[in-house]
């Protein structure tokens, strides 16, 4: 019975020091998620405006021509950005970012492309490591706090890849796969095609369909170079917001996950505690027991 005891107790300070470890987590993670959340609120106007802008511009000259806006003729190889996390304690994030992965990889072979992947985060990254799966891009260490100049550099890189042509290389299509910061409680996978960029129709469209002629608009110097530069900012910003909204939805996953971890951990001590007393009372009673059954052989002794 005393072994169990000190078993069950061992336990107990085993499971007290894991709470330890989650609570710190947990209020790590809350203080970090609120950041997170005004920087990726911040960042969204300006990546939808962006993009009405390049709807604007195209809009009003139908005829303009640019690669970032071309279907590929040939699309049989895609370039996949998969944005995971760079640490773990964080429930089912990052698994869903690599499970739509797959799903998208799936649906390419059916459609005949091959998926040439871009990761960020260690997570991702060990996951193709461990597989033995190659990465044509790879970049680590910030996805907890993003900052412009890796959107910018991703940006730079998947456009690259966009600009070369299939046979050399190169890719018809540019999907993103990253987690959408909707609640506290709330993030969304999300499947993203950035390019060639599809142009939505922007306010003002419909009235001029209607015969009201669009506002006028002047372009300096002129309308094809303010698309090229347009376009350029239009993939950071989308990339850059990317990254925010998934790094605000990691510590918030975080946040939730260390929060399920800390008050399961006190349910099981509350547990164990009950189990340790329940031991200690059969231990006492055995002790009285044998003291009690002592003084009776005594007494009757001759």
């Amino acid at each position: 019975m005393g072994a169990q005891l000190r078993r069950i107790r061992q336990r107990i300070r085993s499971v007290k020091s894991t709470a330890k470890i989650t609570r710190a987590q947990e209020l790590i993670a809350s203080s970090r998620v609120g950041r997170a959340r005004d920087r990726a609120a911040a960042a969204e106007p300006y990546a939808r405006e962006i993009s009405k802008a390049v709807s604007a511009l195209v809009g009003h000259h139908l005829a303009m021509n640019h690669a970032l806006l071309n279907e590929r003729p040939d699309a049989s190889r895609v370039a996949v950005l998969l944005l995971t996390g760079d640490r773990g304690f964080a429930g089912a994030y990052n698994q869903n970012v690599i499970k739509h992965g797959q799903a998208l990889h799936a649906l390419f072979e059916e459609q005949r492309k091959e998926p040439e992947y871009y990761v960020v985060g260690r997570k991702g990254i060990d996951w193709f490591r461990f597989r033995g799966r190659e990465t044509r891009g790879q970049w680590a260490g910030t996805s907890g706090q993003p900052g412009y100049g890796t959107a910018a550099e991703i940006g730079r890189t998947l456009i690259e890849a966009f600009d070369m042509p299939t046979r050399e290389g190169g890719v018809g299509e540019v999907h993103v796969v990253y987690t959408e910061f909707v609640t506290m409680l709330t993030q969304a996978p999300r499947v993203i095609r950035i390019l060639p960029m599809e142009v939505e129709e922007v306010e003002g469209e419909g009235a001029a369909a209607a015969g009201v002629p669009k506002a006028p608009y002047e372009f300096d110097p002129d309308a094809s170079t303010v698309l090229d530069e347009l376009l350029q900012k239009y993939v950071r910003s989308r990339i850059w917001y990317m990254l925010l909204s998934s790094a605000a939805s990691e510590h918030a996953a975080r946040r939730t996950a260390m929060t399920a971890a800390t008050d399961n951990a006190r349910d099981l001590i509350e547990t164990l505690t009950r189990e340790a007393n329940e031991a200690r009372q059969a231990e006492i009673t055995t002790e009285i027991t044998e003291i009690v059954g002592g003084a009776e052989a005594l007494k009757h002794r001759p």
